[in-house]
């Protein structure tokens, strides 16, 4: 695949990334939604392993860590949003992995980028970062749990892009990455919830975009994986932070009247400037 090939297909991993997260945003249950994009991923990753080769031993540990650390992410996201407002939170962990997978990217990987690419990495992750700055209130603890869900993103992103280059087969350690994430996800959506009953009913109601996220998922970051395999680990990763602008466009197409809605209502109680990407980050 040529470069210039890998970093348009990124672009539409960004995009899936996006769509699931808005249909993950406006589900009834987000630990259920959660779940079932998982449970999703969990079936699609034991079909392909059972038709491609097993990833080689060498992958095995990068493999394992990458799952143990998305355990880490989701449950630093979850944590997260629940004290802090989604347009400052998420930003700021999508804006700040790309600046952190450069260092080890160039000691570990041996990507040394030249001063244009370097540029090119650190302006996408400041454009993401900026859309933080319209929050009006500033929660340490918000700004901390979204800086600790960066690294995460970042050590799992990074801990991938080696690990699929160590595999010696693309889908195999993609399937197995499914395995472990979706079995241990699964495990400890399943817990949290109210049991079968709970479950049943919203699988009942929410089958299709259950199934319509879970496929952007797995299918997004199989394409940033991909890309991985050919080419800097860090200009994949703020490619795919872009995912923050497709978020902000999807809001205005499907969600503008809310938007909207929201805005006139801040402004007529503070009185204050408006800014659209706030709002739109709010709604997805």
């Amino acid at each position: 695949m040529p470069l210039v090939a890998a970093y348009a297909a990124v672009l539409l991993a960004a995009l899936a990334h996006a769509s699931w997260n808005a249909l993950l945003k406006t589900s009834g249950d987000r630990v259920l939604m959660l779940a079932a994009i998982r449970l999703v991923g969990l079936v699609a990753g034991i079909v392909t392993a059972i038709i491609v080769p097993l990833p080689s031993t060498q992958a095995l540990p990068y493999l394992l860590a990458a799952a143990a650390i998305h355990y880490a992410y989701f449950g630093l996201m979850i944590a997260s949003y629940r004290v802090g407002d989604m347009n400052q939170v998420y930003p700021i962990a999508r804006g700040i992995a790309p600046l952190l997978v450069l260092l080890p990217g160039a000691l570990l990987a041996g990507e040394v980028f030249g001063a244009m690419s370097m540029l090119g990495v650190c302006l996408l992750s400041a454009g993401v970062l900026l859309l933080a700055s319209g929050t009006s209130t500033s929660n340490r603890k918000a700004i901390m749990l979204a800086l600790c869900t960066g690294v995460a993103i970042a050590g799992y992103s990074f801990l991938s892009g080696l690990g699929i280059r160590k595999g010696g087969t693309l889908l195999g350690y993609i399937a197995w990455l499914e395995i472990c994430t979706g079995i241990g996800i699964g495990m400890v959506a399943f817990a949290g919830t109210r049991g079968k009953d709970a479950m049943a009913t919203f699988a009942h109601g929410h089958w299709r975009s259950a199934v319509a996220a879970g496929v952007l998922s797995v299918g997004g970051y199989a394409i940033a994986l991909a890309a991985m395999s050919i080419a800097p680990i860090a200009q994949v990763v703020a490619l795919r932070e872009t995912s923050v602008v497709f978020a902000a466009c999807i809001g205005s197409l499907f969600f503008g009247r809310e938007i909207w809605r929201q805005a006139h209502r801040r402004f007529r109680y503070r009185g204050r400037r408006l800014d659209p990407a706030r709002f739109r980050i709010d709604v997805i």
